[in-house]
């Protein structure tokens, strides 16, 4: 089964064409960094406005690539949540009128659930022999490895932060969530407390690669015990105080100039970036690691999958690595490339929804806020 899945939840416009829910035979993601990054966040309006125009280019690079035509193409799968409606709806629209025009199945997918599914992706698309003609797929890997239901499953990026429990791919409960700011979130406005532009969390990454992790300590967000939900507003709120008490006590002139620009160069002006960063970054992963951790022993499961875009952050995955090992638990991380939003994941997890019959209808509406 060929499967063309279409991405547009938020900020990248991506497609991919997957057969049998495993094979990658194309993958293509349209980025807006440049678009947004002057705005220190993303603008919903231009965000779907820019979808408008980067949808059917995408799509059709997609085929190219994989060397297909929709004739050759089974079904899709779309997101239908959760996101920014506008750009949701983009996609979604463009996937109903395919589908009526060439009579076609599709199915509506929660991207946030579809993450996980990347992981037996990765494996598969290393694989040879698609069927497809298709030169560009990767050799194959010694002893392919996918994770085996159930698996505690955490889904980290820019707008959640989320603890689910996978009992087959279409079969989950959440375990746990964010109470406020996502773990992406936070290192977004960290980044732009501190100047580093948009989007933040690689430069944070890559700044606290030369600082000190015990250099600040930042207390650890765990709210309590007794859950496995998250929050990160209050060590956002921690690096702020950290700023001011700096720019107050510091060895610079805290007045010098003024406006937003001028208070960023004073604060660089007094305190090592790479520490601040480093510090930063290693109270989010001690919490993400733990949290994580203690769902796999409260549900007696030893395999966990970490997904979503702070999954490329080279110290979380290091570290999950490090905590897994320690207690026993199998862990399965996919490459960066398919960590982000990406059209493969979400022809993964329609894959499985269509095998056992569910279709969307043309009245499928957007659901931003869907869980």
């Amino acid at each position: 089964m060929l499967i063309l899945g279409i991405e547009s939840s938020c900020d990248d416009m991506a497609a991919a064409v997957v057969k049998d829910g495993r094979y990658i035979l194309s993958n293509v993601v349209s980025s807006q960094d440049e678009i947004h990054k002057k705005y220190g966040g993303i603008v919903p309006e231009l965000a779907s406005r820019r979808h408008l125009e980067t949808v059917i280019p995408v799509v059709e690079e997609a085929l190219n690539q994989a060397k297909v035509t929709l004739d050759d193409i089974d079904a899709i799968g779309v997101t239908q949540g959760p996101g920014l409606v506008g750009s949701i709806l983009v996609g979604l629209s463009f996937a109903k009128a395919i589908c009526y025009v060439k009579d076609m199945s599709f199915v509506g997918v929660n991207h946030i659930t579809a993450h996980p599914m990347a992981v037996f992706l990765e494996a598969g698309s290393r694989e040879q022999g698609t069927g497809n003609g298709n030169d560009n797929i990767r050799p194959p890997i010694p002893d392919p490895q996918y994770p085996i239901f159930p698996f505690i499953a955490l889904v980290v990026s820019g707008g959640h932060t989320t603890l689910f429990k996978f009992k087959d791919f279409d079969n989950y409960e959440i375990l746990g969530q964010t109470r406020d700011d996502a773990a992406g979130e936070a290192f977004d406005k960290v980044a732009k407390l501190l100047g580093l532009g948009y989007p933040g969390g690689a430069v944070i990454d890559r700044l606290a690669k030369s600082g000190n992790v015990s250099a600040i300590e930042f207390t650890r967000p765990y709210i309590s015990k007794d859950t496995l939900d998250f929050s990160f507003s209050g060590i956002k709120t921690a690096v702020l105080n950290y700023l001011k008490e700096t720019e107050s006590h510091g060895s610079g002139v805290s007045g010098q100039g003024s406006g937003f620009k001028s208070k960023i160069e004073n604060r660089k002006s007094k305190i090592n970036i790479n520490d601040l960063a480093a510090s930063f970054q290693e109270a989010i992963v001690d919490v993400l690691t733990d949290k994580a951790v203690s769902a796999c022993k409260a549900n007696n499961i030893d395999s966990l999958v970490v997904s979503g875009g702070v999954a490329c952050n080279s110290r979380l995955r290091e570290k999950m690595r490090i905590k897994s090992k320690d207690n026993s638990i199998k862990i399965f991380i996919p490459e960066p490339g398919l960590c982000s939003d990406n059209g493969a994941m979400i022809a993964a997890a329609a894959y499985h929804f269509l095998k056992n019959g569910i279709r969307g209808g043309l009245d499928m509406n957007a659901i931003p806020n869907m869980e």
